[in-house]
């Protein structure tokens, strides 16, 4: 029952290409498949949820250095359990940006991508299954830096390349909503 609400987001989620609709189906089939989907203790992969927080003009987004990836990508993380994944979207958000101030554009599904996380000293290689949120801050804002970020910043949409070859960073940066 748990996982009804994500069925029905993605159910209703609209994919972009060929590559996102491939994901789209197996998050689907992965989500149907485990009811312990949002915990991390599951080895194999696990739903996370991530936020695409765009300025009230479009022009930039915030990506975060990532600590132990050591590459930019957007905020996002862990559900721990929590199957309300635009919450978890929000709570990472705040939590490895510092932004206070981060407004939900649409409770809508932006973008899903599923990725290979690397084995790391007590954790085998695994998947995350990435639900993404379109979100929306004010650029007037400080950043606090978190444990988790080597740094956080505003990136111009037509600068963001120079920073990450991600195709799902570059897919989302080409969706216009």
């Amino acid at each position: 029952m748990h996982r009804q609400p994500l069925l029905t987001l993605l159910q209703h989620h609209q994919p972009f290409d060929e590559e996102e609709s491939t994901m789209l189906e197996q998050i689907i089939q992965f989500v149907k498949s485990h009811s312990d989907c949002f915990e991390r203790h599951l080895a194999i992969g696990h739903v996370t949820g991530s936020a695409w927080i765009v300025s009230p003009d479009r022009r930039q987004v915030v990506l975060i250095h990532h600590a132990k990836l050591d590459r930019w990508f957007q905020p996002g993380g862990h559900a721990d359990g929590d199957p309300d994944l635009l919450g978890v979207a929000l709570r990472e958000a705040g939590e490895e940006t510092g932004l206070q101030n981060i407004k939900v554009v649409s409770p809508a599904i932006f973008d899903v991508d599923v990725h290979t996380i690397p084995a790391r000293a007590s954790e085998p290689e695994h998947l995350h299954y990435d639900i993404r949120f379109l979100l929306e801050a004010t650029t007037d804002q400080p950043f606090v830096q978190s444990a988790e970020t080597k740094g956080v910043r505003w990136v111009n949409v037509d600068e963001i390349e120079k920073l990450t070859t991600e195709k799902s960073i570059n897919r989302m940066n080409t969706k216009k909503k």
